[in-house]
């Protein structure tokens, strides 16, 4: 029983975890995203002053994917990582980072709270650089894997305050609806 687990089973067990939070933090991060139909088909989005800074709405799609893949192979790395010192907290802070992560959306493109977007990217980013701290001490592939992530929620937060700058009556924009004129 006090074997210690040959190279090949312990690279099947981080592939079991791999092939669970993956599919998973994807998953959930296409879900939140759905749900508040975010992005350009979004009338509201569309009714708002966007500055030039913002990319087209393929490279969100592409971008966050790729974010989500990461995440879930970092936290694979973590969650493989038995017994390692502080990973309690650094799974806590990534599951707080990652709630967050998924309210952003509907507070943005749902409730069209954009100033309390903002502060929530804001903490969402504090989150982030404190797991990927934590997650390099365990794993430094998995901090560095997480350091794309960082730099985009920079980006977006300065997306975010530009579109909060530039549309202070966001909360109260109603984009005119869609008609439809049929012609007998």
């Amino acid at each position: 029983m006090g074997e210690i687990a040959s190279k090949e089973q312990l690279r099947m067990s981080f592939l079991r975890w791999a092939l669970v939070t993956v599919p998973a933090v994807l998953f959930l991060g296409f879900l939140s995203g759905k749900i508040t139909n975010s992005g350009y088909d979004n009338r509201w989005f569309l009714a708002l002053s966007r500055p030039e800074i913002v990319p087209p709405g393929w490279v969100f799609g592409a971008v966050w994917s790729s974010l989500y893949i990461l995440m879930g192979v970092a936290l694979a790395m973590v969650l493989h990582a038995r017994g390692a010192a502080g990973r309690g907290l650094a799974l806590g802070l990534f599951g707080a980072q990652f709630v967050l992560n998924l309210c952003w959306s509907p507070l943005f493109f749902g409730a069209h709270q954009v100033t309390l977007a903002l502060y929530l990217i804001l903490v969402i980013f504090a989150l982030v650089a404190a797991t990927a701290y934590y997650f390099m001490r365990i794993r430094k592939a998995a901090g560095v894997l997480l350091l794309p992530y960082l730099a985009w929620l920079a980006f977006a937060s300065v997306i975010n305050f530009q579109i909060d700058r530039l549309n202070p009556d966001a909360e109260g924009l109603v984009p005119e609806a869609p008609h439809t004129q049929i012609q007998l």
